[in-house]
């Protein structure tokens, strides 16, 4: 149909047919007051404040429910207009309490604002009022429901973006409330604590606890900082008053969470203020720690290092960085190892993710989640396998559901009822461990029924024809013995994923804590090239990290074998490349994994350990096993910001940094590049850790001359190719996705759009093995699908001081 043109306030404009009068007005630049609308949820017309005259129009219309007509003519700060807000707003205020004075909503609340313009300071209008209950029984917020003006947002938010169902409009006419089911405690209900009801309040119904009586909006500072915690890397603003964050908001212009948040990054932050920080260096003398200062801590580790080296040879010193160090921390920690003569630098954390991050290089020649965050609500079908994003990586929950909402169809593969099964079009309640059975079983229907994309296959990939032989057994009929499914629920979820135009697999990296697990990985990325639904948009793999900067800290090169970027070591130009960068000589011995050096124990080659951040005595595997191999090691450093149980084993513990108090970046599972603003100053004699390694590289004798992290970020871009067209400047606004090979180049929305990483993509022919998926005894961690998210929630290192300890879901660092 064509353009309707209409006028507004004497404004001409052409719009789409079904546009509201709302959506119009915006076009124009022209603000209509609103407390019921919002763009993520349908129109419902309930506050009427947005009310307008439409010319010829017996009443006042409501301008967010309202569509436009052909020659139009709207009116939206008339006479008759402003008297109707006026009304509704006198109505509002006959039954909402007046106490804006100590109301901390003072400065925020729409409903104050609008009686301000309007000049409504009393209300005309006398009756009974509400006198609801206060409710403080929750760890994270108030609810004051005498202020609730019954928008309904919350409602909304809670119900379709989270679906989370956990309140509802209670009872009806003047007694309607907003509730969990029965007017039970909130905290009794369905609630997962996201805080999205409290972002979108208008008013101050509902009121974190973190910030009474800390300061006013005006008062505090707002910095531009990502959650520490998953790899999606949600933006966050840290609102500050006199060197304290007091409160945290999404940031609504994000194209990675779109003002969406999860328990962690509403409520999680508290624990940078924890009385347990490390607050100055501690040296361990005769089994109890001592506070020296900094130079006496270098030299003595300066001291220790070099003895150790002299004595057993360059290689007997290991480092361990960090998934929560920044990029530029992780840098300097596996440039200042290999400065040292080795290469034996890695993460305990990556190992849980090792069989992944393998499966997807074999397939695709890049481990990366395929494509971005916010594609996922435009595809066409989603498989969830193999995950629970509702408590492991919630916002990818919630794209999953607007997908959902958008008409994708959605196949749930979950030994339970995860939180999707209620949107989806198709759920499999198959047995634990059999998740490949399935996987092989879909390719054997997709491939007899002539589903597959057969050019993608000819033009893009390799070993189509040991795929094809490998699945012939696997039919719908022998995989349903397997798996406990039914035929059809087999045959209608293959059909459902190689039918769709654009489809997503959404699974989750911890499932490598898993024996077997690359096997598995291999049978998703063989799926997805089945069907060409690898290289375009809104389709691809995802296989989000736990932690929120492991992808980063892989990109800089804190492995064994790879230099930056993945650049191998075993080459000789890379070595080469690389010696004459940092001015040293880089081993040509290859590194080992910390999984290696601990399995080995007693007979292990390494003597010396650097710990950045990690607490691998609490993160899993044999606790008293990891315990002797780490007390036997002739010199231990720890770096972190808490005494955690590996740093009480240490012999030099430098106090870290937190997030919120450094200026660095992180690059989330989208490969998304952001930059962190600091936002405090860091307590006691702590300094931001870049700074730490530098101090401690000179202390070794190394002349590194940074005096900021922009210029060690600007070393990173001239030494990775997938981040050389990246700078701070470039990074400010909302970062970049790598690759980015030049300054003026975009980033890269989704990867392997023309050819794979590998040249072409290689299927696997993988077998089922009923003993592949079991857990690995060795390690404690559990699958994603039952929500306990890989070794770092073991350790609880940042959680266990925080208020969401009160609330024991999803992923717990």
């Amino acid at each position: 149909m064509s353009a309707i043109k209409l006028t507004i306030d004497g404004q001409e404009i052409e719009v789409a047919p079904g546009t509201t009068i709302l959506e119009a007005a915006r076009q124009l630049g022209i603000d209509i007051p609103t407390f019921c609308q919002d763009p993520e949820l349908p129109p419902n017309g309930a506050c009427r404040i947005c009310v307008v005259e439409v010319e010829k129009a017996r009443a006042l219309v409501a301008s967010c429910v309202a569509p436009v007509g052909p020659d139009m003519v709207v009116y939206t700060e008339s006479e008759r207009v402003i008297n109707a807000r006026k009304n509704n707003l006198g109505l509002m205020l006959a039954n909402h309490p007046l106490d804006c004075i100590t109301c901390e909503k003072t400065g925020t609340c729409k409903l104050q604002d609008y009686c301000y313009q309007y000049g409504v300071a009393t209300s005309e209008f006398e009756g009974e009022v509400k006198n609801l209950p206060y409710d403080d029984t929750n760890e994270f917020f108030y609810r004051d429901m005498n202020k609730c003006i019954l928008c309904g947002i919350c409602v909304g938010k809670c119900q379709l973006v989270v679906g989370a169902g956990a309140i509802d409009f209670t009872k009806r006419g003047f007694v309607t409330n907003v509730s969990a089911g029965f007017e039970d405690p909130i905290e009794e209900s369905s609630c997962v604590f996201c805080g999205m009801c409290i972002d979108n309040c208008p008013v101050g119904a509902l009121i974190p606890k973190y910030v009474t009586g800390k300061g006013r909006p005006w008062q505090t500072e707002s910095v531009p900082s990502v959650c520490p915690y998953c790899s999606l890397g949600c933006n966050i603003n840290l609102h500050v008053k006199d060197n304290e964050v007091i409160e945290v908001s999404p940031v609504k212009e994000s194209p990675v969470n779109r003002g969406h948040l999860c328990v962690q990054g509403k409520f999680g932050w508290d624990f940078i203020h924890s009385g347990d920080r490390v607050t100055a260096p501690l040296v361990k003398s005769d089994g109890v720690f001592v506070e020296v200062s900094w130079e006496e801590a270098l030299d003595y580790i300066v001291d220790n290092i070099k003895e150790v080296q002299t004595r057993y040879g360059a290689d007997a010193l290991m480092g361990l960085s960090s998934p929560k160090a920044s990029n530029e921390d992780s840098y300097l920690f596996q440039k200042l190892i290999r400065s040292l003569g080795t290469n034996n630098v890695d993460s305990y954390s990556k190992h849980c993710h090792a069989s992944s991050v393998n499966g997807m290089m074999d397939a695709f020649g890049n481990a990366a989640t395929t494509n971005s965050i916010d594609e996922i609500a435009a595809t066409d079908a989603v498989l969830v396998i193999g995950a629970n994003p509702a408590e492991t990586h919630p916002i990818l929950d919630y794209r999953v559901r607007e997908a959902a909402r958008n008409g994708a169809k959605l196949i749930v593969a979950a030994p339970e009822m995860i939180g999707l099964v209620d949107v989806s079009t198709g759920y499999l309640p198959l047995k634990q461990g059999t998740e490949l059975a399935l996987l092989n079983a879909m390719a054997n229907v997709i491939i007899n029924e002539g589903l597959h994309d057969q050019a993608f296959i000819d033009n893009r990939t390799e070993g189509f024809d040991q795929l094809k032989k490998a699945v012939e057994k696997y039919t719908p009929e022998y995989v349903a013995g397997i798996t406990g499914l039914d035929e059809q629920e087999i045959l209608s979820a293959a059909r459902a994923y190689a039918s769709a135009e654009k489809a997503v697999i959404l699974s989750d990296a911890a499932v490598s804590n898993k024996i077997g697990a690359a096997d598995f990985v291999r049978a998703l990325a063989n799926l997805a090239m089945l069907t060409g639904n690898v290289g375009k948009e809104s389709a691809g793999v995802y296989l989000p990290y736990g932690e929120n900067n492991l992808q980063g800290m892989a990109d800089m090169g804190a492995l064994p074998n790879v230099a930056t970027g993945y650049q191998h070591l075993g080459e000789e130009a890379v070595r080469e490349k690389f010696s004459k960068a940092w001015g040293v000589k880089i081993s040509d011995e290859p590194g080992m994994t910390a999984a290696e050096a601990f399995a080995d124990g007693k007979n292990s080659r390494i003597k010396a350990m650097y710990i950045m951040g990690e607490n691998p005595v609490a993160c899993g595997g044999d606790q008293a096993d990891l315990v002797q191999f780490l007390s036997n090691l002739d010199f231990l450093v720890v770096q972190d910001i808490f005494m955690t149980e590996t740093a009480s084993l240490a012999d030099v513990i430098l106090p870290a940094s937190a997030f919120a108090e450094k200026l660095g970046t992180y690059t989330n599972t989208e490969r998304r590049v952001q930059l962190n603003q600091p936002a405090l100053e860091p307590p006691g004699e702590v300094y931001p850790d870049w700074a730490v390694l530098v101090e401690l590289a000179e202390w070794f004798g190394f002349e590194w001359d940074y005096v900021g992290p922009e210029e060690v970020f600007d070393e990173i871009a001239s030494l990775t190719p997938d981040y050389s067209g990246m700078s701070y400047r470039r990074l400010v606004e909302q970062g970049l996705q790598w690759p980015c090979p030049a300054d003026d180049h975009p980033g890269t929305k989704y990867l392997h759009q023309n050819s794979f990483s590998r040249g072409k993509g290689l299927f696997a022919g993988v077998d089922y093995k009923p003993e592949a998926l079991q857990m690995d005894e060795g390690h404690a961690a559990e699958c994603c699908a039952t929500g306990v998210h890989s070794c770092q929630c073991l350790s609880e290192t940042l959680t266990r001081r925080s208020v969401i300890s009160a609330f024991k879901k999803g992923c717990c660092v």
